[in-house]
């Protein structure tokens, strides 16, 4: 099955000069196996190597890769993995790719791996203006239905993680693979090995807390007060930041006119996927009709979140309230999620007063998966 985002990387790499084109996205979802099929389609001379096959992946390791897939000409296709394990790799990336410019050798260059903090952090220092971004997401609805065979529910319980779903009915074994093939690893190996925290422990614990909260506003001295420790708002701030950037729990702020009144606004959880309730909550809440709601909307929030330009908020005016709130191509969206769960009526109605210009738009249970294959395509639709 091809993943929607291998596509686009296939008509970015068919362009006659594309930039370094970089992969990103959460752990176990396929990303390694999304290349080899963007490989075995490749008509052009093609290379793919892993640091993992080496053990002692260097600068020269690197450069040796480079210069043989330049022995097969300008254009030809090379995919690195786990390249992040190379140390110093975005240097070494940045110079081969200026040289080979230079010389009039440009490759078809892809980098990926397993640690997208770490892949983001060599980006940011070294390949600025040289690459483009392309997410690989954790498993939507239509792609679990269709190899998985998930319904809707089946997928609000456990989806996201295809390597889990083999453990579903065995809820020990299922929590044993989550813990510690995702969390553990994002965590242990992405996130406390590329960043200084103080308190691992406490940043363990800070995650399991706000995965029980999908789709809820939660203030930072709410977040901050159910930790066993001292800390300040600074630190859970930095917390959520560094979750977001290894692709497991995203935050959205309350809308305002006023750019400070954004900013200094209590988040929304939204979880990188529902498998996370489940986690932190267990099947029989997630399966409850309070339980489920709450997850059906986060997935609602995260597909708002995987659109390409747009921005995302929340919004609420003493008891009334609109789910989500999109800024996309100079239109604002006012997206009230449908889920069964027991909620105050009148914030749509509230909500326009306030923004006549504003679209509304109601994602339910019905429309969710024609939703889910193109959120931006469903709401530029609306009228």
């Amino acid at each position: 099955m091809s993943r929607t985002f291998e596509a686009d990387l296939m008509k970015r790499l068919a362009e006659e000069s594309p930039l370094i084109q970089v992969l990103l996205g959460p752990r176990q979802v396929g990303k390694t196996t999304a290349m080899l099929r963007v490989l075995e389609k490749w008509k052009g001379s093609k290379f793919f190597v892993s640091a993992d096959d080496t053990l002692s992946a260097s600068a020269s390791w690197i450069r040796q890769q480079w210069q043989t897939a330049e022995t097969e000409g300008p254009g030809t296709l090379l995919i690195i993995d786990e390249v992040q394990q190379v140390n110093d790799w975005s240097r070494v990336i940045k110079g081969l790719w200026d040289k080979s410019l230079r010389n009039s050798k440009r490759l078809k260059v892809v980098l990926l791996g397993s640690s997208s903090l770490s892949l983001q952090t060599g980006l940011s220092e070294s390949l600025a203006g040289r690459f483009e971004l392309t997410i690989a997401p954790h498993w939507g609805i239509s792609e679990s239905a269709a190899e998985l065979n998930y319904s809707l529910d089946d997928w609000l319980t456990w989806g996201g993680y295809p390597g889990a779903h083999a453990f579903r009915h065995d809820d020990v074994r299922w929590r044993s693979y989550l813990t510690q093939s995702i969390v553990d690893a994002v965590i242990g190996r992405d996130i406390l090995t590329q960043r200084v925290v103080k308190n691992p422990a406490l940043f363990r614990q800070a995650f399991a807390i706000a995965c029980a909260f999908p789709a809820q506003e939660i203030s930072y001295a709410k977040l901050l007060g159910q930790l066993q420790d001292a800390g300040n708002t600074d630190l859970v701030k930095s917390y959520l930041e560094l979750y977001e950037g290894a692709f497991l729990l995203f935050s959205i702020h309350k809308y305002s006119k006023q750019p400070r009144g954004i900013k200094s606004s209590s988040p929304k959880l939204i979880l990188g996927c529902p498998a996370l309730a489940n986690l932190a909550l267990g099947e029989e809440y997630v399966c409850s009709s309070e339980g489920r709601g709450r997850v059906f909307e986060s997935a609602v929030g995260m597909e708002l979140l995987h659109i390409s330009g747009a921005n995302v908020f929340w919004w609420r005016n003493g008891n009334d309230e609109v789910d989500f709130v999109v800024r996309l191509n100079h239109r604002l969206f006012a997206v009230e999620v449908k889920s069964g769960r027991r909620k105050r009526e009148g914030g749509m109605d509230a909500f326009i007063n306030q923004e006549p210009d504003a679209i509304p738009c109601f994602v339910t249970r019905n429309n969710f998966e024609k939703f889910a294959k193109n959120p931006a395509k469903f709401l530029l639709a609306l009228k």
